[in-house]
């Protein structure tokens, strides 16, 4: 076996108060109101986390429908569209939004600039909840771009308001690439007074540039459809290591390890520490000798719970 001497932890990374929040709307439901507790959508994009609330009586949905009447209902960290909140309205339920309050600024701001006349320019990735619930604030006039090859084809109405938002999950670099497109085919357009991406976003991306100087190899924890792990691993690699993403330690594979002295490790913003603690000791169990943990930012925001469950 070829040991490595060394794991390096990235500092922050991990649960950011978004995810805190979110999971514990859905632990303290169950506690007040007992199971079952219905969630649209993955509560966060954490494979570990869904089926520990699944085995506590937490049940995930994507339609509205597969809720029965009088049930308790929580939207998911991502947030929703207009029409789901209507939709849960009238039918009753006893709502719990989780949606990160760092998302729910973006809403505020894209219905507020919308009474004004503007209409958006979203940069984000299609198909994702995030970006479909800030779409959905709107019926129309928001216009979605994925990368710098798409602003090309936006056609807003007029040119005169026109605001850019963004998913707070992108990678940093990306967003302001592609935020740099759409100022040059629109100048006038409206930035956002402060960006978008959320700051546990931000620092975990500043932290992996940090962490990817250091070592040879960049392991990140978190689940495939987490948005901002992968962008861990997408900056990680733009850096200048090699990385990879695994749910859990199982997936680490012996091979990746050879020839390497030094392997970084961090986690996306809805990964469980547990999850972190498991990596480290299989890694040990592959030769590594030592873990230490890199200067970085202590984070300490904390977001309060909706009324009701407090």
């Amino acid at each position: 076996m070829q040991s490595f001497q060394e794991i390096v932890l990235a500092e922050p990374r991990g649960f950011c108060a978004g995810v805190d929040r979110a999971i514990e709307i859905v632990d303290r439901a169950l506690l007040k109101f007992g199971a079952p507790v219905y969630v649209r959508h993955e509560i966060v994009h954490n494979t570990y986390v869904v089926d520990d609330l699944k085995s506590r009586g937490a049940i995930f949905i994507e339609d509205l429908s597969d809720v029965p009447a009088g049930a308790t209902l929580v939207f998911s960290a991502h947030g929703v569209p207009k029409s789901v909140e209507a939709e849960a309205a009238r039918r009753g339920f006893t709502v719990f939004d989780a949606t990160c309050p760092l998302v729910t600024k973006v809403h505020v701001e894209v219905a507020k600039l919308h009474k004004e006349g503007y209409e958006f320019v979203m940069i984000g990735h299609k198909g994702h909840p995030e970006v479909e619930g800030t779409m959905g604030q709107l019926v129309d006039g928001i216009y979605l771009v994925e990368d710098v090859a798409d602003v090309a084809y936006v056609q807003p109405k007029q040119t005169e308001r026109l605001a850019v938002v963004t998913q707070t999950t992108l990678s940093v670099d990306d967003a302001a690439e592609i935020t740099e497109a759409v100022v040059a085919r629109f100048p006038n357009i409206r930035r956002p007074k402060m960006q978008d991406i959320c700051y546990a976003t931000q620092n975990r991306q500043d932290a992996v540039k940090v962490l990817s100087a250091e070592v040879d190899l960049v392991i990140v924890v978190g689940s495939p459809t987490s948005s901002n792990s992968n962008r861990l691993r997408d900056v990680a690699q733009r850096y200048g290591a090699e990385s990879y993403m695994v749910d859990t330690a199982a997936e680490l594979q012996s091979e990746w390890f050879e020839g390497k002295t030094r392997v970084g490790l961090t986690a996306g913003a809805s990964a469980p520490d547990i999850l972190v603690q498991e990596v480290i000791t299989r890694m040990r169990a592959l030769g590594a000798v030592s873990v230490r943990t890199l200067d970085g930012i202590q984070e300490t925001i904390k977001f309060p719970l909706p009324k009701g469950l407090k």
